[in-house]
């Protein structure tokens, strides 16, 4: 799960690392009467969940998803550019995403910008700390072009960050002697905000020094697991529906795990492996997976029939291709929800089943006795030639 950049300061504050003074608006007026309340030298941010908001442009033709103001009538203005319309950055891809929030927060005076981040490395379980002298907007062209300007710190969970990774950090990232004890006092509040709130990323960019010396965090991206969000009611209750993919919504709420991708070719698998396996035989036959949709190893018909509305309202699929192991699962009573769903949805695209496991036959026997358009497929490299035929065949 991801949350607001506001939302990620006010969390960072109550782990004791510094941000500037800010309020998030939803209106023109309500960013001017912020604005009023906080003085002159203001920057306005436009809160959607991607990056790349600075060098972003909005559809009406604005400039920039971040920008400054001296006034509060400027901070107005600027409010009105960026509320209700439509932002695209790198990150957002074309279609961009519409900002309903700005934050109102001061500027302050830069000195220098540092990188810093905590990520969960899967490869090596345990949290790895991402550093670098040169923050700021160009970070990924730096990764890119400088990877030699990447400092990278791995932390034994058990132990945790430890004092002298703490100043070895300090004194990387530039800090000088007599600023390194609250530098790595930083670090230690940043890693324990990671932990305690079972983070999966924590990015600061940039972690700002200014002029006269004092760090903060002057923009931040924090991600959670989704797994463990049951610990985190406070968090959950930072959710922003608003910029989440309505099929992932939707998927959640019947305990369904669905990933939108690119593709054309519609996926309902019950196994996250077995689901891995189908979108890489789909892509070996020359076709391209819409999605990635996990029904789980005890789906009920109600989910079998959401997870066919959910595909059948996404108008770039062609084709759907539905790969069910029944081991806890029944094959019959999968067979039967498919059955209820296509009727239920009255299906526009072809439609492939395979199934495979406890109660086969009697699936299968279910599939052809329901008289409905429904190709079956006996293998799983079977079903996948035939999905991706009956794709090609619809454009």
């Amino acid at each position: 799960m991801n949350i607001h950049e506001y939302q990620a300061k006010e969390l960072l504050e109550k782990f004791s690392v510094a941000t500037p003074p800010g309020k998030v608006a939803f209106t023109p007026d309500e960013a001017e009467q912020v604005a009023r309340s906080m003085g002159n030298n203001l920057v306005v941010k436009a809160q959607i969940h991607a990056g790349g908001r600075g060098k972003g442009s909005f559809t009406n033709g604005v400039k920039g998803g971040v920008q400054l103001a001296k006034t509060a009538s400027q901070v107005k203005s600027i409010a009105a550019q960026m509320l209700g319309n439509t932002l695209v950055t790198h990150q957002t891809g074309a279609d961009g995403k519409v900002v309903k929030k700005v934050l109102i927060a001061e500027s302050v005076n830069i000195d220098r910008e540092i990188y810093f981040a905590i990520v969960m490395d899967r490869a090596m379980n345990a949290p790895v700390i991402i550093a670098s002298r040169q923050g700021g907007m160009d970070i990924e062209s730096v990764a890119a072009k400088s990877p030699e300007a990447i400092y990278k710190e791995v932390v034994n969970p058990a132990l945790g960050l430890q004092p002298y990774q703490a100043r070895k950090l300090s004194k990387l990232l530039g800090f000088a002697p007599a600023d390194m004890k609250d530098a790595s006092k930083l670090f230690h509040a940043v890693y324990k905000l990671f932990m305690a709130n079972d983070c999966s990323l924590v990015e600061i960019n940039p972690l700002v020094v200014t002029k006269d010396g004092k760090v903060f965090a002057l923009d931040a991206k924090l991600n959670f697991d989704d797994n463990a969000l049951f610990r985190h009611p406070e968090i959950l209750a930072m959710r922003d529906l608003d910029e989440e993919d309505p099929r992932e919504v939707a998927a959640s709420n019947f305990g369904l795990n669905y990933i939108g991708l690119d593709g054309d070719i519609g996926c309902m698998v019950n196994g996250a492996g077995l689901a891995m396996a189908t979108m890489d035989i789909i892509h070996f036959y020359g076709g391209e997976p819409a999605n990635f949709l996990d029904v789980g190893g005890g789906a009920n018909e109600q989910q079998v029939t959401e997870a066919f509305k959910i595909l059948t309202s996404d108008k770039r699929i062609k084709a759907i291709l539905v790969n069910i192991f029944g081991g806890i699962m029944k094959c019959d009573i999968i067979a039967q929800g498919i059955i209820n769903a296509v009727r239920a949805t009255s299906l526009p695209v072809p439609l492939v089943v395979r199934l495979e496991g406890t109660n086969v036959e009697k699936g299968r026997k279910l599939l052809q006795e329901s008289n409905l358009p429904i190709i079956a497929a006996n293998a799983l490299a079977d079903a996948a030639e035939k999905v991706v035929k009956a794709a090609k065949e619809q454009k």
